[in-house]
């Protein structure tokens, strides 16, 4: 990782955050981008505090123009780009039927088409330099999570997007790394939205009993040096839960709706 240049998307807190912490401790340049500026501006600060080298550009993946100079800032600083962490993402929590359409054309527009953003900017740098691509998705990306219908179709749409882009380039040397965290410890929860849009503010869930992001961050670095095709991570709420939706979909709906069903105001109460 010695000099390389990672934009990391979403990079002001949570598994973004801890990326940039790992892969400037490793040795490589971070450019982080995010939306909420006071954040960024905390995370570059404590990133320089670590010795590393950093570009905070606010930028919203949302917005195709602010992708475009995403790259371009981080190839104006560097000169390069050898990967890319499409990370930035929202979730929501209501039930299709409550959930205003809007809601879920806000998970689309940041979770997919950032992805697409960004990486169709920045594919051509990567190329260059034989780098990674790596999508940060979720376990709602292999199965069908109640309460997060877009959450999960976008998640779905991303590794669907990123498998291609693997296959499309076979034979240029570009990585391609789909990463699906279980339940890990982030702010995503926080700031899901509701069947409104409005954020929910506080998550359901303990956050001390999941995968701290550093621990999350540690694989996923690892596993981009190995050039991984796929990670997924926690045991049974990962891995488990994955393998057993291939040979037994039905069981594992089941399983999910009783799980989502236990949380606090749980919208299947």
């Amino acid at each position: 990782m010695k000099n390389k240049v990672v934009i990391i998307t979403g990079g002001s807190s949570g598994i973004g955050l801890a990326l940039a912490n790992e892969f400037g401790r490793l040795g490589a340049k971070i450019v982080i981008s995010a939306r909420d500026q006071i954040k960024l501006d905390a995370a570059a600060h404590q990133l320089s505090n670590n010795g590393i080298e950093v570009l905070a550009t606010n930028s919203d993946v949302s917005i195709e123009s602010n992708c475009k100079a995403l790259i371009e800032a981080a190839v104006n600083k560097w000169g390069r780009i050898d990967i890319l962490v499409n990370n930035a993402g929202i979730s929501m929590r209501a039930a299709f039927k409550d959930a205003d359409l809007i809601v879920l054309k806000k998970l689309m527009d940041v979770n997919f088409w950032g992805t697409v953003y960004c990486t169709k900017y920045a594919l051509p740098y990567i190329t260059t330099t034989k780098g990674s691509i790596i999508g940060i998705i979720s376990v709602a990306g292999h199965i069908g999570l109640p309460g997060r219908t877009g959450y999960s179709a976008s998640k779905f749409a991303v590794r669907g997007f990123l498998d291609t882009i693997r296959t499309e380039n076979i034979k240029t040397g570009v990585h391609v790394l789909v990463v699906a965290p279980g339940f890990t410890a982030s702010n995503i929860r926080n700031s899901a939205l509701t069947a409104d849009g409005s954020q929910q503010g506080e998550t359901p869930r303990d956050e001390n009993k999941m995968m701290p992001a550093e621990v999350a961050a540690r694989k996923i670095v690892k596993a981009t040096i190995k050039k991984k095709n796929s990670l997924v991570l926690t045991f049974w709420e990962g891995k488990f839960t994955v393998f057993l939706n291939k040979f037994c979909p039905g069981i594992v709906s089941r399983l999910a709706y009783n799980h989502m069903k236990k949380e606090p105001n749980s919208p299947f109460n």
